[in-house]
């Protein structure tokens, strides 16, 4: 794991149409000085040599932002280091990345070297399996969480009205004059993009911790029925105009409506919470997003959005599932691959890209 209180984010999403990813949003390569394309198969090093460049740069007092692996939080598949313009990423499927500069910005690091090719040669068959078996986990947890996305959006068309969308565009114009003044003269500001949560084989995760390290002052949207969107639109519209950068962290099961944002410098966050997913700290201040719907349609639709919530939760246990299945074939597949690599050759790579970052 990486340590407490560092900036985490997910770059891809286990989504109802797949492997989402925003790698591309990691850093730009116009703006970058060194970016590090590791490729290699499974176990070969890729997250182990991350981390130790991490540790390196952390030593050297240079911040650093981890991408976990949405099919493994506890593995990493990038690092930024900002204050060095620079990043390491694991650009194998399915986030492949590419060099859009290569040689002058991006360069590829063979991992792959790392392998004992002699020495797996009685595996083929073995890891052939495992590829296979833990795909076709991946396939049906994609095809549950579909499933599940319909259902929510069954929800939100319930209980979308002209009037809601008004509601919370008020909201979020009264939040605007108060909390996001214009910056005079200074240009409108920058939005990128993260994924705060995921959902995994350990559940639906939120990086929490990630925005407390960053944000002080924290609305909670309390968002039962997924009707926050409207409203983080607003504000992230609002926040850009005035001048400000911002984090926006759609969400997994909907990449295209916004979940969370981050104005880290205004040390202020908004953060949707749900009964199945609540924001565990204590916030600046908390709005009930349920409360702008039509306390009529919610009285007549009460049965229809039970139901839908009923079984949403449960094909969202049936994804877990199936992603815990993937993690334990890729599991089995990484300890096939272990005795067979050349970890101190992958932390002497480790050290040559910390000396060429001037780390060391």
């Amino acid at each position: 794991m990486s340590p407490v209180n560092s900036i985490q984010y997910f770059l891809g999403a286990n989504s109802p149409t797949g492997f989402y990813s925003l790698y591309d949003q990691l850093l730009p390569p116009e703006h970058a000085s060194a970016i590090y394309i590791l490729k290699g198969g499974p176990g070969c090093g890729k997250s182990t040599l991350m981390r130790r460049v991490a540790a390196l740069a952390q030593e050297a007092g240079e911040p650093v932002e981890y991408i976990l692996c949405s099919g493994d939080p506890d593995s990493l598949d990038a690092i930024l280091l900002p204050g060095k313009k620079a990043a390491l990423v694991d650009g194998t499927a399915p986030h492949v990345v590419e060099p859009k500069y290569p040689g002058v910005v991006e360069q590829y690091i063979n991992l792959g070297k790392c392998y004992d090719h002699n020495g797996m040669e009685g595996l083929r068959t073995a890891i052939i399996s495992c590829m296979r078996g833990y795909k076709g986990h991946y396939q049906r947890a994609y095809r549950c969480l579909d499933a599940a996305a319909e259902l929510m959006y069954d929800v939100r068309s319930t209980l979308d009205s002209d009037a809601l969308e008004e509601k919370l565009s008020k909201r979020a114009r009264g939040i605007l004059d108060r909390e996001l003044k214009p910056r005079k003269g200074a240009p409108a500001g920058t939005v990128k993009q993260r994924f705060l949560g995921a959902v995994t084989h350990r559940g639906q995760m939120c990086l929490w911790g990630t925005v407390e390290c960053q944000c002080q002052r924290i609305y909670e949207l309390s968002d039962r029925y997924g009707l926050a969107h409207r409203m983080l639109a607003h504000l992230l519209s609002g926040a850009l105009k005035a001048g400000y950068d911002v984090v926006a962290c759609p969400s997994p099961m909907a990449p295209d409506r916004l979940e969370h944002l981050l104005i880290p410098q205004l040390s202020l966050a908004f953060l949707s919470s749900s009964p199945a997913h609540p924001y565990p700290g204590k916030a600046y201040r908390r709005l009930l997003l349920d409360n702008a719907v039509s306390a009529d349609l919610l009285r007549r639709s009460r049965p229809r959005l039970r139901f839908s919530q009923k079984i949403t939760s449960a094909l969202m246990d049936e994804a877990v599932d199936s992603l815990s299945q993937a993690k334990a074939m890729h599991d089995d597949l990484e300890a096939l691959y272990h005795p067979y690599v050349n970890f101190e050759l992958v932390d002497e790579t480790a050290l040559a890209i910390a000396a060429e970052l001037s780390l060391l």
